[in-house]
């Protein structure tokens, strides 16, 4: 588990003990680093390393036009790519002052969802099998892989899909849209039961994540987290109910919050999430509507002179795009406010003065991606 050990003397205590976790552990899902200092097997300190994988994404940005950048950011949080691209074109259609056509407007939320969905679906396999359950994964892909057909047929790809662009959707729905969606619908509202009976009625996991890796509400909102983990701490932070986009402020879901603090309440806040997302599917599938699904734009986007900002709710978090244009083909700045660093800044709070037999699966509950912060 562990590249190298060491005993160091530590602020005057012998037998303090500092073990590397990474940058190549299975528990990471990336290129992650964490130098961690031990009392026994209590958690004294946890340092994050980042850099290994960083790209200079933001420095990119400057020399790719507003159509070309907004497809970087699938390479960030590959997990939420639609909502990433889903951030971008907001943020150049605020500019261009676009009025997006209804039904690109469906079909991104549409995507949306569905992105949430595949996301949280692998976040729930990972955890369980990085706590030493190994089944739930299988049974997570057997759905996740339904909506990776779904993004192929209309997409041609099954991750980093590349379909919003500024003005609405890249191409139209595929034929076999509404009738696939219904039939995972379908399957997913028979087997989540199934992920129910699997881990969360599982006494095991129960024990291993209730009461462990406690982050206050105050914690949460000094390190600015968002997302699950914010509202399994009882902070309300939900992007598509406090700053609607797209046609979130027509549709009926809830936004679900927990006051339990702990790994077991960021699990239960990002299941809860699943059924809402399914919901918000229900409410969209046989009421897309007729028309264009882009706007028409010129083959040149030049943004007014000035600074845009967007934001929207991805799987982890909020993600905001702040542009700054000097009336060029360029933006002069981009800036990314991605979820992950702001998470990730509040483990050591999470797990300091635990066991680090717990650390997996706090850092399991955060759901980290690691090319969201080291980008």
């Amino acid at each position: 588990m562990y590249r190298q050990s060491e005993i160091l003397d530590r602020s005057g205590h012998d037998g303090y003990m500092v073990i590397n976790v990474g940058p190549q552990h299975p528990a990471t899902h990336g290129v992650l680093h964490f130098v961690i200092t031990l009392n026994g097997e209590t958690i004294i300190k946890l340092e994050p390393h980042l850099g290994y994988i960083h790209r200079s994404i933001e420095k990119m940005c400057e020399s790719l036009n507003y159509r070309q950048f907004v497809y970087t950011t699938s390479r960030m949080d590959y997990l939420s790519s639609h909502i990433n691209n889903h951030a971008c074109c907001l943020a150049v259609e605020k500019g261009l002052e676009l009025e997006i056509p209804p039904r690109a407007e469906v079909i991104r939320v549409l995507m949306d969802e569905l992105t949430r969905l595949a996301s949280h679906q692998l976040w729930w396999g990972s955890m369980a099998m990085d706590i030493g359950a190994l089944t739930p994964f299988f049974h997570a892909f057997r759905e996740r892989e339904m909506i990776t057909d779904i993004f192929e047929d209309t997409c041609g790809a099954r991750l980093t899909m590349n379909y919003m662009v500024p003005g609405g959707v890249m191409a139209d729905l595929h034929p076999d849209f509404q009738k696939k969606v219904k039939a995972f619908l379908k399957q997913f509202k028979e087997k989540l039961p199934e992920y129910d009976e699997l881990v969360t009625g599982n006494i095991i996991f129960q024990n291993r994540t209730k009461g462990v890796g406690i982050l206050s509400k105050e914690d949460a909102i000094s390190y600015g987290v968002s997302g699950p983990t914010a509202r399994a701490s009882g902070v309300s932070c939900d992007i598509r109910k406090l700053y609607p986009y797209g046609v979130y402020d027509t549709l009926d879901f809830k936004e679900i919050t927990d006051t339990g603090c702990d790994t077991w309440a960021r699990y239960i806040v990002r299941m809860e999430e699943m059924r809402q997302s399914i919901y918000i599917i229900e409410q969209l599938i046989d009421n897309i509507p007729d028309g264009d699904f882009q706007a028409k734009t010129k083959a040149v986007l030049k943004l007014p002179k000035g600074e845009y900002y967007s934001r929207v709710e991805t799987a982890r978090g909020e993600l905001g795009v702040y542009i700054v244009s000097e009336g060029g083909t360029t933006p002069y700045r981009i800036k990314f406010r991605s979820p992950g660093f702001s998470n990730l800044s509040a483990m050591e709070t999470m797990v300091k003065g635990g066991k680090i037999g717990d650390f997996v699966a706090v850092m399991g509950s955060v759901d980290l991606v690691i090319p969201d912060i080291d980008r």
